[in-house]
């Protein structure tokens, strides 16, 4: 069981730091990558938004399973993902995570030690799969906790209100964390739902619901951890709403001219890395050398994972259907995770 915020020790106050800053600074390589046209597709940032991601997936234990969206890199990275990974996957190359079939958070694993379940869709379709996740190892006596993240925009869709309302009339083992980024693309909160308080939402699907400061990661944190214990303890699903702000475009692509620049002073006063470094230092955690040396190691460490990427080839055509659909002698090797579920079924059998 994760301690209670106020009981972590300084490595794990520290680590915290470092997941955050690690996100932040390979969202920042992945944006020079893609000005020079080498990353493929679209590339989503979370700059302003690590604390929710980070906060919420440290709160998970050994077992659980999480499914992040396109702004919760940090959770990949808590959670055991590489850096190189990540950069291979947005490039398109043969050495990323789905050999260059696929693109940036779309991948995933299963192990004992806590499963990534590939997000499919940012617009609730997640939180029904992650319910299921969660109620099949309920059946199969598993104690395992699912976790998910959603846009402010996604919880105005059919998926969203369908799955989590099967959540909470099941009392499946689901916490979901709203991000109230303020725009859902470029429709602000206010224009896409009448009530701007989505922890409202948890009363009315009769779950536990809680509001947390989004850009304070040990709030957060705190939160997740109070949510995954009741799920654990069969309370049910939890909602929980960061309040936050999407400091860059929907894309890289977007200007985000379509928000006001008060409203973005007012978030840039909040950055939830810039609080963390000051209450670290403040509290005689860490000092301003401490964190120096960890983005020292990060940079170098990045240098090393950027020039791999870059290194990695292209998949070759011959490999298309490797790993998809199809005959075992013309798919090619088994794909990792249906290795595990064959492997998992001989062990029962």
């Amino acid at each position: 069981m994760k301690p209670p915020a106020a009981e972590l020790s300084r490595p794990q106050l520290v680590e915290l730091y470092h997941f955050m800053k690690l996100t932040r600074m390979v969202e920042e390589r992945l944006t020079n990558l893609y000005r020079q046209n080498k990353v493929v597709g679209g590339l989503y940032r979370s700059l302003g938004q690590e604390a929710c991601t980070v906060g919420a997936a440290y709160a998970l234990e050994r077992g659980d399973i999480m499914t992040p969206l396109i702004r919760n890199l940090g959770a990949v990275f808590v959670r055991g993902g590489k850096p190189r990974e990540v950069l291979c996957q947005y490039m398109a190359r043969a050495d990323g995570p789905t050999r260059g079939r696929d693109l940036n958070t779309h991948f995933g694993w299963i192990r004992e030690d806590g499963s990534n379940i590939a997000v499919i869709s940012m617009l609730g379709d997640m939180v029904s799969i992650l319910a299921g996740a969660g109620l099949a190892e309920r059946m199969q006596g598993r104690k395992s906790v699912a976790l998910t993240w959603i846009g402010d925009g996604g919880t105005s869709t059919g998926a969203f209100h369908e799955g989590f309302n099967l959540a909470c009339v099941t009392k499946a083992p689901l916490v979901v964390v709203v991000e109230n980024n303020k725009y859902a693309y470029s429709t602000p909160v206010s224009m896409q739902t009448a009530n701007t308080s989505f922890v409202d939402r948890a009363k009315a699907y009769g779950c536990f619901g809680e509001r947390v400061d989004g850009n304070d990661v040990l709030a957060v944190y705190e939160a997740a951890r109070q949510a995954i214990e009741r799920a654990r303890a069969g309370q049910g699903p939890t909602l929980i709403e960061a309040d936050t702000m999407r400091m860059r475009g929907h894309a890289e692509h977007d200007d985000m001219k379509y928000v006001p620049q008060a409203l973005l002073d007012e978030w840039k006063a909040k950055d939830p890395i810039d609080r963390y470094e000051k209450a670290l230092v403040e509290k005689g955690l860490a000092v301003d050398w401490d964190l120096a040396a960890i983005n020292a190691m990060l940079e170098k460490q990045l240098d090393t994972d950027v020039a791999f990427a870059e290194q990695s080839p292209f998949p070759e055509a011959q490999t298309a259907l490797s790993g998809v659909y199809g005959d075992r002698e013309v798919a090619g090797p088994t794909p990792p995770l249906v290795a595990e579920w064959e492997r998992r079924q001989g062990a029962k059998g």
